[in-house]
């Protein structure tokens, strides 16, 4: 009877001991390793995408020179109104310096040869000037003034830079033998066929005191041309 008992409480000591054995074991107390949560999961995706650092190979690039001629020459012809001695030709050479994209400075000197006046023409034989008076020229220093500048079109695809301007200076006008101081007034419509050659366009009145029909008074010799210029 004794080793029965003996056996009733040596069953469950064993099964505890072992239990506790189990237990306190290293390995029973040891964690399975997590899986590591993918930076996707975390940030929705964003901290997924990979940072290039790229490596650009830099190359030499040849530029274009800018054209930035600031003087301009040119030849003009055309017709000016001497008053009281009718129309004439007058050939005129101009020199610019453009001081900025606005403003610019310009020098012409023209000559021409004045007819008949009125009064001579109905007079019959009375001669007013002699050959030598008749020849006419002036010279003038003016400011210009780029008011209006864009592009002028031919046709639907063709297109040049253009621009319109004002102009005012003085100078001196030599004309029935005298000299005599005269302001010039007037504007021009410019066109660029490219970047050294272009166009002009220009009607100027040129203003100074003459007697010469017997009264003073103040002429005014209104002049229309066009001209051809360079950029250099």
């Amino acid at each position: 009877m004794e080793i029965r008992i003996q056996r009733i409480f040596l069953v469950p000591a064993i099964v505890l001991g072992l239990g506790s054995a189990v237990i306190l074991s290293p390995s029973a107390n040891a964690q399975e390793p997590q899986e590591e949560t993918s930076s996707e999961d975390k940030d929705g995706g964003l901290s997924n995408i990979k940072i290039f650092d790229p490596q650009v190979e830099r190359r030499e690039v040849d530029r274009d020179a800018i054209d930035n001629e600031n003087w301009e020459i040119g030849v003009h012809y055309g017709i000016i109104s001497i008053e009281d001695f009718g129309s004439s030709g007058i050939s005129t050479l101009s020199a610019s310096y453009h001081v900025t994209e606005d403003f610019f400075i310009t020098a012409a000197y023209g000559e021409a040869t004045a007819g008949e006046s009125s009064f001579e023409r109905l007079s019959g034989n009375v001669v007013l000037l002699t050959e030598e008076q008749r020849e006419y020229s002036h010279y003038n220093v003016a400011l210009g003034f780029n008011v209006l500048p864009g592009e002028g079109f031919i046709g639907r695809d063709l297109a040049f830079t253009s621009s319109f301007y004002l102009m005012g200076g003085l100078g001196s006008t030599k004309f029935a033998g005298d000299n005599r101081s005269s302001v010039t007034l007037g504007g021009g419509y410019q066109v660029l066929f490219n970047d050294w050659f272009s166009v002009h366009f220009q009607l100027k009145d040129h203003f100074y005191d003459i007697e010469l029909l017997g009264s003073a008074k103040t002429a005014n010799d209104l002049e229309f041309s066009t001209g051809f210029t360079i950029f250099f």
